[in-house]
């Protein structure tokens, strides 16, 4: 909501106000509900606002009231719309009727609302993007914004460099030259700002001029939020984003995540047509020519990636068990001409898979790892990406709180991001052995779930004892890391979960927490989160400090700290860490995204990026080649360090 249009309403001077929103600034004077009217025109940017009357003057309509955009004076101009017209398009002409008062503001750009309740309007805020195309283009073509609605987009010294002769064909003939410019002129983002052009059918908003060394040069979150709140409402809408070539595929991921695919809602259902998005980036600086085509498929392959992860984090357990999870797994692989390996149930028990085995042991379906496999001829190295997919997490017979365990479906979003990343990653070409390896179980409650105090003997050979059943994923995780640098002699391993609810304490909710046993990797996954937009941040990694921790009087360690207050994330790391040794010669990473796999009660698709930019120097696309962290400076200096290290290994390090 924080960069949605909202407005105020003022009587006459220092008079009564009936509402007050502004969702840009929240700098408006309020005492109760007196505004003064100097303030009032001192901030007021937008040009029109709606204004949605009382249910009873139904017949009379909706108000647009609009204002001058150059000297923000009072009300140049007020109209009428019909009610009807309004809910299902927005805003547009009709007749006049100044005398009808206005009671409560509305938004278009929300295209659902409840019915009067109390005198007063009742808005819900829903986002009808689950049925939504999204296509990326060179070149959106022209059309006027009545007919399709259009979002310009960028930082305001991007928006500032392009010519009026690059947007005049989604903009003309309502929104002239002057009031492009006017508009432009009227923006100040701090650290956003958006700026309607022609009523609810086309707006410009304007990324954060600056970012810090911890942030994304794309600021792809931010992207993310002004998409949502600031892309007009339509069943066929462009979004014109104006940037830099390098930071193209940060902002068409960061586009996808503001349409999310899972719904359940019943309007849903009933809406049987696609809702088209078409992305045209425009680019400005040094290269600043049209995408080409091989660039655009990349960004389709990514986005598509992005969209899937986030839609089976958002698909609860009722419809995403690990029966669904596998379905996932095997339509992708038939998409990609791959056959699964699964290994699942009492086989797990058999094979030596203790962690993923007692972990799911009491679900009513049974616990799975999967893998998928991607081998081609010429291959150098072997890198294993391994997700831990928890489906449901109740904590065990640890169990959590009524407060604590709704939203644990999204536990499974390290593997649903593996999955979205290892379906982009092999359709653009992959030079290198990729394994995406799926530890697939649902921590459930039952007669057979295993008990605090339990001992378990997992796939590296080490028995762990349980003293806490909610630390479920580090136990999947080391089977599954364990099987990658055994059955699949991988030479790198990344391992990626919703491990600890602490990474959100040491990083933050928008940055991934990062161990690794190699310092180079450790730089790499930061600037990959920088170039990806899934930014990172790295934990301590100190396990001759830290791993005493785990320590057992029965067996080779517990599942869980004895100290929650030291270093919470870094430890959980460790433990899957251990089950390889750690003097292991391969490079292994850990990846903790427990906070920003969401935001809000939306998921993100987060990893999906991240892990494309990480390894897309052995991409056989040239974009992923260029988003790399790796690439031709990085793997000199890393490997005049690491001259001892198998040259196979060498080229990603």
């Amino acid at each position: 909501m924080a960069d949605c249009i909202g407005s105020l309403i003022p009587g006459n001077r220092g008079g009564k106000v009936l509402v007050v929103q502004n969702f840009r600034f929240h700098r408006h004077e309020r005492r109760g509900e007196k505004i003064h009217w100097r303030c009032w025109r001192q901030n007021c940017r937008a040009k029109v606002y709606t204004n949605l009357l009382n249910e009873e003057d139904d017949d009379q309509g909706i108000r647009v009231i609009g204002f001058n955009e150059e000297d923000h004076t009072h009300p140049q101009d007020e109209t009428m719309v019909s009610r009807a017209h309004f809910r299902q398009r927005g805003v547009a002409q009709v007749r006049q009727d100044p005398t009808v008062p206005v009671r409560r503001v509305y938004n278009a750009e929300f295209v659902r609302h409840r019915r009067t309740v109390r005198g007063g309007e009742r808005l819900s805020f829903g986002w009808k993007m689950a049925n939504v195309l999204l296509e990326f283009k060179a070149s959106a073509g022209d059309s006027e914004p009545q007919n399709r609605p259009v979002l310009i987009v960028g930082q305001l010294a991007n928006l500032q460099q392009i010519n009026w002769t690059q947007v005049k064909g989604k903009l003309q003939p309502v929104v002239t030259k002057e009031i492009w410019q006017a508009a432009l002129s009227s923006l100040n983002p701090n650290p956003t700002d958006s700026c309607p052009l022609y009523l609810s059918h086309a707006a410009v908003a304007a990324l954060p001029s600056r970012v810090s060394r911890h942030n994304s040069p794309s600021s792809a979150h931010f992207l993310t939020r002004l998409v949502r709140t600031c892309l007009p409402a339509g069943n066929n809408r462009c979004i014109v984003m104006v940037c830099e070539r390098s930071e193209v595929f940060a902002s068409a991921c960061a586009i996808s995540r503001a349409f999310p695919l899972f719904t359940r809602r019943s309007a849903s259902s009933r809406r049987t047509e696609k809702k088209h998005v078409a992305v045209e980036f425009v680019s400005v600086g040094q290269d600043n020519g049209p995408l080409e085509v091989s660039t655009l498929e990349c960004l389709a392959n990514a986005a598509d990636g992005v969209r899937l992860a986030a839609r089976i984090v958002d698909t609860p357990c009722s419809e995403m068990n690990t029966d669904d999870f596998l379905e996932e797994i095997k339509a992708v692989g038939n998409g990609l001409g791959i056959t699964p390996t699964i290994i699942r149930g009492e086989e797990l028990k058999q094979k030596g898979f203790g962690g993923i085995y007692g972990v799911g042991k009491a679900a009513q379906h049974p616990p799975a790892l999967a893998v998928l496999s991607h081998t081609p001829s010429g291959a150098t190295q072997t890198i294993a990406w391994v997700g831990k997919g928890i489906v449901y997490d109740t904590g065990g017979l640890s169990i959590k709180g009524k407060t604590t365990m709704p939203g644990m479906k999204r536990d499974c979003g390290g593997a649903a991001a593996i999955l979205g990343a290892f379906k982009a990653t092999v359709k653009q070409g992959f030079k290198d052995n990729l394994h995406a390896v799926f530890c697939l179980a649902e921590n459930s409650v039952g007669p057979t779930a295993t008990r605090p105090d339990d001992i378990h003997t997992l796939y590296s050979g080490k028995t762990v004892e349980i003293n806490n059943t909610d630390a479920e994923g580090r136990l999947v995780l080391s089977d599954g890391v364990v099987y990658a640098s055994k059955d699949l002699s991988a030479d790198i391993i990344l391992d990626m979960a919703t491990l600890t609810g602490a990474q959100g304490i040491s990083t933050g909710k928008y940055h991934a927490a990062v161990m690794t046993n190699s310092e180079q990797w450790e730089a790499a996954c930061v600037r990959a989160g920088r170039s990806s937009g899934d930014l990172a941040h790295p934990l301590v990694y100190c396990p001759e400090l830290h791993f005493s921790e785990f320590t057992s009087a029965v067996a080779d360690m517990k599942n869980s700290v004895a100290d929650r207050e030291n270093a919470q994330s870094s430890c959980a790391g460790l433990f899957i860490g251990s089950h390889l040794g750690f003097d292991w010669p391969g490079i292994w990473v850990h990846v903790d995204i427990a906070s920003p796999v969401h935001a809000g009660e939306r998921a993100t698709g987060f990893g999906v990026a991240m892990l494309l930019s990480l390894f897309g120097q052995a991409s056989e696309d040239p974009l992923l080649n260029s988003v790399s962290p790796l690439g031709a400076g990085t793997v000199k200096s890393a490997s005049e360090d690491q001259m001892g290290r198998d040259c196979k290994r060498r080229r990603l390090i």
